[in-house]
């Protein structure tokens, strides 16, 4: 059963949604069960995982692979694709926050009652991709769990968001998909330029169908396609992310080898590639000036959506600049690394002055997690230890700690309708239990120590700091966004829970109406994340030990 746990983590959410899709459609009650199972399944699985994994290995660990697609092209080689997961210490820990951050999403979604086999059906096929691409070990397997997720989150913003749903779910739709067509051609360029050393071993006979694979038949393999001994014809293409990261895999002479001449409006080819690369995701992450679709996304998505859009879609974008931008264009990267470092700096400041500026409270959190993310963009661009083990402490925090954020604010929107921050004071009268779990997530946020979010931002600034080729401005005017961070959190708290307690859609035009408190369901989804966000805060090693050796492995490999 151990082999094919990273299988079962995609598969057991994907036949939730068959089941709900065939189930008999009186029976309406059922579908939310149905999902609810899956995803406590899929967090029993993943912490199997967790558990099998081993924390001084910095390599792939529990890896799956099977041969999927083989085609021959003649003169143009072999076409290959494989079905090949595995995880490490990098997509470890984002794994972790997905199949938690997905069950919590479901709570949330337990009163959803209009089209409910669609939206569970839907919610759990999101599931199995979002996990998937923190799994897959093929670009080509990547990139079809990448492009899976559009469908079921463009429905879901479409059909159960706001009053302007159909326009942020058609904008998410279409910078999504733009920036993914940028990832697909760099794709294809990186498939034509590489080969998979192992299979291309078999085809000329070096290996057998069942011989054990050495690093000296690999070598020999790459030292013969240096030298032009291999007909094109035999050359075994391939999406593999450990052979794209490997220079020596490339065939001499094409499109995005390391000695590339090709060149586009006299710009090198490899340099093009890395950019496209780099828009693809950091429309995810997002990153400033490709962030315009966020706000509107989180305003209109339903509150499950807003917790699964920022909990763990953004993520995917940091870890596809990790695995894939830097790790098949570290030379790129590494030349790049101060407009990089001052793309993370803008969208950190901008986000901040931006969240200062809401009167929506959802509005305000959207523009937050653009100033946190900031965070992970300047550490990953540092290319030190402490910048990139930063990074993804920044990812899984802000994870558990937006999705928190979301919560709390849809909690006030089922009882009111109402998000406007100046339409609220004093609810600590009234909902004390409400008031602390916002404390909580609002200092933990604006990175108050003691708590995670204080760990993510001091790593990647400290990676920023020790970064050889960053001037010092640019880390120094990104901790402005932690000072934004303070303003508009606390500004927010103080206007809403302190002084005479009144909200204005109060009732029959009263003034001081009950609002409940938090009811056991509300609890049951915050209080573990609030418990997460302090544990993480005081022992970041649970994250650090997980991440500290496959960061060490990553760094040699691309620098």
């Amino acid at each position: 059963m151990t082999d094919h746990l990273l299988s079962l983590l995609i598969a057991i959410p994907i036949f939730g949604a068959l089941v709900i899709a065939f189930w008999p459609s009186d029976r309406t009650r059922d579908f939310r069960m149905i999902a609810l199972v899956a995803l406590i399944l899929e967090v029993v699985v993943a912490a199997s995982v967790c558990f099998l994994f081993e924390r001084q290995d910095s390599g792939l660990q529990l890896g799956e692979v099977a041969d999927w697609i083989t085609l021959p092209i003649g003169s143009l080689g072999v076409v290959s694709v494989d079905y090949a997961l595995g995880v490490d210490g990098i997509s470890l820990p984002l794994v972790l926050l997905a199949v938690v951050v997905l069950l919590v999403g479901l709570v949330s979604s337990w009163n959803i009652g209009n089209k409910a086999r669609a939206y569970f059906a839907l919610y759990l096929v999101l599931s199995g991709s979002i996990v998937g691409c923190f799994l897959a070990q093929d670009f080509f397997l990547f990139y079809l769990f990448f492009e899976f997720m559009l469908l079921p989150m463009y429905f879901l913003i479409g059909l159960w968001g706001g009053p302007r749903r159909e326009y942020a779910a058609l904008k998410f739709f279409v910078y999504t998909f733009l920036g993914s067509l940028l990832i697909l051609i760099v794709m294809i360029g990186l498939y034509l330029s590489a080969i998979d050393p192992v299979e291309t071993a078999r085809a000329v006979g070096i290996l057998g169908a069942e011989d054990q694979v050495f690093s000296d038949t690999i070598l020999q393999i790459q030292q013969w396609l240096a030298d032009g001994r291999i007909a094109p014809q035999q050359l075994v293409h391939t999406f593999r992310f450990e052979y794209l990261s490997d220079p020596g895999n490339y065939i001499p002479g094409s499109i995005l080898s390391l000695a590339s001449e090709f060149y586009i409006l006299d710009i090198p080819v490899r340099v093009l590639a890395f950019w496209f690369l780099f828009i693809g995701f950091a429309v995810k992450l997002p990153v400033v000036p490709v962030h315009t679709w966020l706000p509107d996304a989180h305003v209109e998505a339903p509150t499950p959506i807003s917790v699964v859009l920022a909990g763990i879609l953004l993520k995917i974008g940091g870890y596809g600049f990790i695995r894939i931008v830097d790790g098949f264009f570290p030379t790129e990267a590494f030349s790049n690394m101060i407009p990089l470092a001052i793309l993370g700096m803008v969208s950190i400041v901008y986000g901040g002055f931006n969240a200062l500026g809401q009167s929506d409270l959802k509005k305000m959190i959207a523009y937050s997690s653009v100033s946190h993310m900031g965070f992970v963009l300047l550490g990953i661009a540092a290319f030190t230890g402490e910048g990139i083990n930063g990074a993804i402490y920044q990812m899984v925090s802000h994870g558990v700690l937006s999705a928190m954020l979301f919560l709390l604010a849809g909690v006030i929107y089922e009882r009111t309708h109402d998000r406007k921050i100046e339409n609220y004071s004093g609810l600590i009268s009234v909902m004390p239990r409400y008031t602390v779990l916002v404390g909580i997530a609002f200092f933990a946020s604006l990175g108050l120590p003691g708590f995670s979010g204080f760990v993510g931002e001091l790593f990647t600034l400290m990676g920023a700091f020790q970064a050889s080729g960053l001037s010092v401005w640019i880390p120094a005017l990104s901790t402005l966004g932690i000072v934004l961070a303070a303003a508009y959190f606390l500004w927010t708290y103080q206007r809403m829970f302190f002084g005479t307690f009144w909200y204005k859609n109060a009732p029959s035009g009263q003034n001081s109406p009950e609002l409940a408190d938090l009811t056991k369901r509300e609890l049951g989804m915050l209080v573990p994340l609030a418990v997460l966000a302090i544990l993480l805060g005081i022992l970041p090693g649970i994250v650090f030990n997980i991440t500290g050796p496959a960061v060490q492995a990553w760094l040699e490999n691309v620098l």
